[in-house]
């Protein structure tokens, strides 16, 4: 007994550390990733960036693998996969600093992650759901420069810092209820458009049931309610009705959709 006494302050140093480890992997720090925040209305350019990555051959994928709903062609881009994996190693060569725009770290970062996750899924296709795959969004399995980031580490501990609500409709987690894998890279010249366009597509679609007085809608809605704010203060409906064709009553309360995590696969 008095020897496992004695042990006690170890074995807390090596849970604390796992629990570290866990947390800095899942994105609770940008694992010293350059984070800028978008102040008032975010505009689409590439002339303030001291870098403007090239995302063409990600694009010339996504037209080709990428069908009209966002559901992919995971099999296509097998064949197509030495070209994804040129793309994979071009962005992770970059390093991106401080001296990088907004536009280009979004830009850059909502690449990446979509990237990866289907260099993830071909890595163990055929498979039913990302969800799957051991630490799929806890390992770092994202090299950027020196650094191992994971799929969680950049979406919370990057791009939510970037205060831009609009990533979670822009990010694909290779589910059939997640937002669509647009069939472009985004780049500086057309963030904004592009934003704005996923942001319309997802709200509009079936990922939600959206009435004046009984709305239900994706989970997403519920998971980062307080990203979704309006002048400071969170509001998921009025964030919603500025992009929904239906509007929904400020009074009216808000359900949430069960989450459909099948692959998001053509087959």
């Amino acid at each position: 007994m008095f020897r496992f006494i004695r042990l006690l302050p170890a074995l807390f140093l090596i849970l604390s550390l796992s629990s570290c480890n866990l947390f800095s992997a899942a994105g609770l720090s940008s694992q010293g990733q350059p984070t800028k925040e978008v102040k008032g209305e975010l505009t689409s350019t590439t002339a303030n960036s001291a870098v403007n990555v090239d995302h063409s051959q990600w694009d010339k994928l996504l037209k080709k693998h990428v069908g009209p709903q966002g559901m992919v062609d995971y099999k296509g881009f097998q064949k197509d996969r030495e070209a994804l994996n040129t793309y994979l190693q071009n962005l992770s060569s970059k390093n991106p600093t401080d001296d990088w725009s907004v536009q280009e770290l979004l830009a850059y970062y909502i690449n990446l992650y979509n990237a990866y996750t289907v260099d993830l899924i071909l890595d163990n296709y055929p498979v039913k759901s990302i969800k799957d795959i051991d630490g799929a969004w806890t390992k770092g399995i994202v090299p950027v420069g020196d650094r191992e980031l994971s799929l969680g580490g950049i979406e919370n501990g990057i791009l939510r810092k970037m205060d831009e609500p609009r990533i979670h409709f822009a990010i694909n987690c290779a589910s059939i209820s997640c937002p669509k894998l647009l069939d472009e890279a985004y780049t500086a010249a057309k963030i904004n458009e592009q934003l704005n366009r996923a942001a319309r597509e997802f709200i509009n679609s079936d990922k939600n049931d959206i009435s004046p007085n009984d709305p239900k809608v994706s989970s997403i809605f519920d998971w980062y309610k307080k990203d979704y704010t309006i002048n400071g203060e969170q509001d998921v409906i009025a964030y919603i009705n500025q992009y929904s064709n239906t509007k929904i009553n400020p009074s009216a309360t808000l359900q949430y959709k069960n989450y459909n995590w099948d692959l998001n696969d053509q087959e």
